[in-house]
């Protein structure tokens, strides 16, 4: 069939953003796709969007019984001698707010979702990735390199899948099995709506004077972001087009850092000292 002629691929958090946008270049370059979706209402609009051969999975990896199904659907779907050609791991969610409030049930859940999930997907899919000598993508982001304040959760998370990405890619090149990180930098994508509605939720659930202490660094860092995504951030579509060059490419990268801007976070950290940078950031937010 068409779309199964460059192999079987599984993308977590394939409902929007760069989990849709890889989901269906994929899909029209001829592989087979499992899109991870966590509802019926989403899983019809991929497929709409795509061609038959593109199959939605109900897939909530925080769900340890969601993420089995997902690996049994998957099988029975390949072929008896087909594995998995690749697996991107780009589901994640934005916890953000002062380190100082931040709720840690929200922090638990933030490292829930952006690292423990992603392992226990690796995890459950390895073996079928090792069928096929397949491959493994992690999202992360260029702003790992940077610890912005108010989103040390989310920084956190890259960073520690960072680090466990480098770790794997090592484990497994006995087996020839590529792992590579794509970084992206500002990327116009629901998450932000869905940061910000969390994170106005918080706010609002702060103490009064949380408010008070930080409300001028709330409203400059939001308008210092909407001022970011405006002119500077890059279309998902383009970071899917790393993740297929990390699938195809005889020699794939093992860091793709993507879009305008990705590559000065990683500039600050190496050149600029950490109190000149604190500085910078001080007068920008105003803090």
């Amino acid at each position: 069939m068409k779309n199964q002629q460059k192999g079987s691929v599984l993308i977590t958090g394939a409902s929007a953003g760069i989990g849709k946008a890889c989901a269906l270049l994929l899909d029209q370059c001829g592989y087979q796709v499992f899109a991870g979706v966590r509802s019926v209402e989403k899983a019809e609009g991929l497929q709409q969007e795509a061609s038959e051969y593109l199959l939605p999975v109900m897939l909530d990896i925080t769900k340890k019984e969601q993420v089995a199904k997902a690996v049994e659907v998957v099988a029975k779907a390949l072929c008896p001698e087909q594995g998995l050609k690749g697996l991107v791991n780009n589901a994640g969610i934005v916890v953000a707010g002062p380190l100082e409030f931040i709720p840690l049930d929200s922090l638990r859940r933030q490292m829930e979702v952006n690292v423990i999930g992603q392992v226990a997907v690796t995890q459950a899919f390895l073996p079928l990735i090792r069928k096929a000598h397949g491959r493994i993508i992690n999202i992360t982001t260029a702003g790992c390199h940077f610890a912005a304040p108010f989103l040390g959760p989310y920084v956190a998370s890259k960073i520690a899948m960072e680090a466990l990405t480098g770790s794997l890619r090592r484990e497994l090149r006995q087996w020839g099995i590529q792992v590579s990180i794509v970084e992206p930098g500002i990327i116009e994508t629901p998450i932000w709506e869905k940061s910000f509605v969390e994170a106005d939720k918080m706010e609002a659930e702060l103490p009064i004077h949380a408010r008070k202490l930080y409300a001028e660094a709330f409203s400059t860092g939001r308008r210092f972001i909407e001022k970011g995504r405006n002119h500077h951030s890059i279309s998902p579509e383009t970071v899917s087009k790393a993740i297929q060059h990390a699938l195809e490419a005889r020699r794939p990268k093992t860091r793709y850092v993507v879009g305008i801007g990705a590559r000065l976070p990683n500039l600050i950290a190496t050149f600029v000292p950490d109190r000149l940078a604190d500085w910078v950031v001080g007068k920008v937010l105003g803090i």
